[in-house]
């Protein structure tokens, strides 16, 4: 479909309830794919691929050049541009990482879009100032080398160790989606997240449902971090993976799918 100035890559499987659901960095639509076949007999699940990310290319201005940096904002934009495309007034949100903090950008600028939200190892703080420089050295380095040295790099971050040597498929599957991410989108979004705000007084607002979910090993946000967040949101549900990193949804899908499944049979 045709939002602002891209044409975004997306799957809509089911009916009843919609569930929009966003990808996190360097990964693509893909990374749902456990999600939307279980639920997509029971709620309309709607997976695109984020600008500069999977299927989803960043604009192209009249001499060719694409932008070297995507806010949140953007990214946001483009989702309720998607939904107002599909002619859908809220939706359940839902995000990991980098896409979890894109919803809490939408809740934050649209928060009448949204009837719930799920948002899976993610965090609300703004980088620091290290932080934020880390982001643009990774940035230049994947332009430079692009993704397959750094995707061979943070795989046992990504999910644990030992679910790289026990399922090899999902390791596989982590890894042609890191791989096959464009340098150009990745770093543009790197620079991008690295100036996001702060989304703990926005999150203080929330006055619908939310499901926080953390893999027990999670390097990128641990358990902690993720605590914090679920006591800042008022009223928010709070379900620990255990045996996953910072990809539940693939390292124990079965554990995040009954979580994710008796979240919306509660508040839908």
């Amino acid at each position: 479909m045709r939002v602002n100035d891209i044409d975004v890559a997306y799957d809509d499987k089911g009916g009843g309830t919609p569930v929009l659901l966003v990808h996190g960095h360097p990964f693509n639509r893909s990374m749902w794919r456990p999600q939307v076949e279980r639920f997509s007999e029971v709620y309309r699940f709607i997976v695109p691929d984020l600008r500069g990310y999977g299927e989803t290319r960043l604009p192209v201005d009249e001499t060719g050049a694409v932008p070297d940096k995507t806010p949140l904002s953007a990214f946001a934009d483009d989702l309720v541009a998607l939904l107002d495309g599909l002619g859908l007034e809220r939706v359940v949100l839902g995000g990991l990482s980098m896409g979890g903090q894109i919803a809490m950008e939408v809740h934050r600028a649209h928060p009448d879009r949204i009837s719930a939200m799920i948002l899976a190892d993610t965090s609300p703080e703004a980088d620091t100032p290290a932080g934020r420089r880390t982001r643009r050295a990774v940035a230049e380095r994947l332009l430079r080398e692009g993704l397959a040295p750094y995707a061979d790099e943070v795989l046992d971050k990504m999910i644990t160790p030992r679910n790289v040597r026990d399922l090899p498929e999902v390791a596989a599957h982590v890894l042609r989606m890191m791989r096959g991410t464009s340098p150009g989108g990745a770093a543009a979004a790197l620079r991008g997240r690295a100036e996001r705000p702060d989304y703990a007084e926005s999150l203080a607002e929330v006055s619908v449902p939310v499901l926080v979910v953390v893999g027990a090993e999670d390097e990128y946000t641990p358990v902690e971090v993720v605590r914090d967040m679920h006591a800042v949101i008022p009223g928010s549900t709070l379900a620990i993976i255990d045996g996953a990193g910072h990809l539940p949804n693939l390292e124990r899908p079965e554990a995040f799918n009954e979580v994710v499944g008796r979240f919306l049979a509660e508040v839908l």
